[in-house]
């Protein structure tokens, strides 16, 4: 969940390391700091809350170092404070480490070195690591150029959980060394210097050239050069690859919060998404090369994710099923791994992650591999490890997604989902042929229809107006906009603390309907041609008893005594939640900026969840 930024140049450190840190505060943090190497020692600078604090400690413009790591902190052992801000030291000042992950070991760890006499200022777990590189710096009684790096190497040997690291040594001043498991990690290749970061955009402005680690591979980088090795000190080669991401993407473009800015780039992040797959004849997937033969043999599909990437999951759930005529399971990535799925290898498993690094999702995906299950990761970010441990890989092209609450990202993975259903069933022939024209023609004209909705929002401001104050509200629907329901309730919990929740229409009488009372929020998606007249009966039924109703739908709903409906163009069942969800994403947003939130910050939450 935390942020790593490094550099190593000629350039001053302090300043890019407080740009990459800034890029990173979507990632949620509640502390920051930087090591930089200045002369004979190492200086720390570290504070508790915003990274734009770090310019208020005495020192910090002094900094002329040229070779530096930065951190922000999202707390999980210890309180947020100084003391347990990142970097971290060792007992003799000669190592400092910023970490992202969690060693669930530290307590033996911790233990151990105070028995050999070390101590400890923080409750963190990182703390253990530079004592435990200091630890076997002093026991290797050999003086070559591997000195570090192999006390390193020997100190990662010993740590149990997840890990990305960046670690200086004032004995190799002209060096750093950066190694991960399970966390992410990028190196930025410059000219004359080099970058390191755990997300793309906040290194993006420096360099479109990217090294992408796998776990437990090391790197040791001075200014012009990084040399890769891995756990037995072996070198080995590696190739960058060229991100085409346009910084810009990474900044608000005029946008009051970058959740505004992404929500009106859905009409662009969907057209790029679709990109030259979808053509008149059959859509294309050649990084699967699926045969008829092969999927005759799948008896079972499982969606695997986290959030609002599950509710991706859920709707497209309803695609593959319709058009493939094969069962679909879709599962939470954290329940997922500890119920011994039943699964083998004629179980297709499709796992969803935006930035690629969620650690829940990334261990469902190994323990199906482990299960000869086919794996396809499905991810917002080139080279990220699920796309490294997948056995297909297939990328949204949403771009930088840097508010927490994500939007575009998820009508990018339901329009990929169903291109996905689209190319199976084209493939197995069982589809209806007028069916699957109708979707992909609807397809193509989604950009123009979500541009439309977001053409004149004011019914949703008057809407958020009057009711941000509320404490409670439920979302419903049925069908697809049951997944509608879940994903709105989701943005509207995550950015405006309100409590909600997503109900299945037909469920209300099941006993939510005890909670609707004189003034309570509902907000009902209808959207199924079918499904229109049972929706009505329940929204009636909660107005009945005194709730404040909004409507979306594509359905004509004249005279039905409903006070507010947002209209949203027709569209096909199966794909209509990508037309849906807009207005939802706004209200939350208008929600939460009537409340005067951090929208792209909301607490206690991380855009990366890197953590199990």
């Amino acid at each position: 969940m935390c942020g790593i930024v490094g550099y190593i140049g000629n350039k001053k450190a302090t300043p890019i390391l407080i740009q990459g840190l800034t890029r990173l505060e979507y990632r949620g943090y509640d502390s920051a700091g930087i090591a930089v190497i200045e002369k004979d020692k190492i200086e720390v600078k570290k504070d508790k809350g915003r990274v734009s604090n770090l310019y208020n400690l005495d020192g910090i413009d002094d900094l002329k170092g040229t070779c530096g790591i930065a951190h922000t902190r999202w707390a999980t052992h210890g309180k947020p404070s100084k003391e347990n801000s990142h970097p971290h030291m060792d007992n003799d000042n000669l190592f400092a480490v910023v970490h992202n992950g969690i060693i669930e070991n530290y307590n033996e760890l911790r233990n151990e070195l105070t028995e050999k006499g070390y101590h400890f200022l923080s409750q963190t777990d990182t703390e253990v690591i530079p004592n435990l590189i200091n630890y076997y710096y002093k026991q290797d009684k050999e003086n070559d150029t591997l000195k570090v790096l192999r006390a390193v190497r020997n100190a990662c040997t010993e740590l149990k959980g997840s890990f990305a690291l960046e670690i200086i040594c004032i004995k190799e001043p002209e060096n750093m060394i950066v190694v991960r498991k399970d966390s992410p990690l990028v190196i930025g290749k410059g000219n004359g210097e080099n970058y390191i970061a755990s997300d793309i955009p906040a290194i993006l402005s420096y360099t479109k050239d990217f090294y992408f680690l796998n776990d437990y591979e090391f790197a040791y980088l001075s200014k012009n050069n990084v040399k890769f090795y891995d756990t037995e000190l072996n070198e080995i080669k590696k190739n960058t690859k060229s991100i085409e991401w346009d910084s810009k993407g990474a900044e608000k473009g005029g946008f009051e919060h970058f959740m505004l800015k992404e929500i009106y780039e859905q009409p662009r992040a969907i057209r790029e998404t679709i990109g030259t797959r979808l053509n008149s004849s059959k859509v294309s997937f050649e990084e699967l090369g699926f045969t008829k033969e092969y999927l005759e043999t799948i008896n079972k599909i499982y969606i695997v994710a986290c959030g609002t990437a599950m509710h991706a999951g859920i709707v497209s759930k309803n695609i593959f099923e319709k058009l493939c005529k094969i069962p679909v399971e879709v599962d939470i990535a954290s329940e997922f791994r500890y119920r011994d799925p039943l699964i083998d290898e004629k179980t297709l498993t499709i796992f969803i992650s935006q930035s690629g690094e969620t650690a829940d999702t990334i261990a469902a995906l190994k323990l199906a591999k482990e299960k000869k299950a086919k794996t396809i990761a499905i991810s917002n970010v080139i080279g990220s490890s699920i796309t490294r441990e997948a056995d297909y890989s297939i990328y949204t092209h949403a771009g930088p997604e840097i508010a927490v609450a994500s939007t575009k990202a998820y009508t990018s993975q339901v329009t990929i989902l169903t291109l996905i259903a689209i190319y199976c069933a084209e493939i197995l022939e069982k589809a209806d042929l007028a069916k699957i024209e109708t979707l992909k023609k609807d397809l193509l004209s989604l950009p123009a229809k979500v541009d439309e909705i977001l053409k004149d929002t004011s019914a949703i401001k008057k809407f958020a107006k009057r009711v941000y104050k509320e404490k409670d509200m439920f979302f419903l629907g049925r069908g697809v906009d049951y997944a509608v329901s879940l994903e709105g309730s989701l943005k509207l919990k995550e950015i405006s603390y309100i409590h909600s929740e997503g109900y299945a229409s037909g469920e209300l009488k099941h006993g939510p309907i005890a909670l609707i009372d004189t003034g309570v929020t509902v907000v009902a998606t209808i959207t199924d041609e079918a499904l229109v007249e049972k929706s009505i009966s329940n929204i009636q039924e909660v107005i009945t008893r005194g709730a404040k109703v909004l409507v979306i739908t594509n359905q004509n709903l004249e005279n039905k005594g409903f006070e507010t409906v947002i209209n949203i163009p027709k569209i096909s069942t199966e794909i209509s939640p990508i037309l849906s969800i807009i207005p939802l994403q706004l209200l939350a947003y208008y929600i939460s900026k009537e409340k005067g939130l951090d929208v792209d910050k909301p607490r206690n939450l991380a855009k990366s969840v890197t953590v199990e």
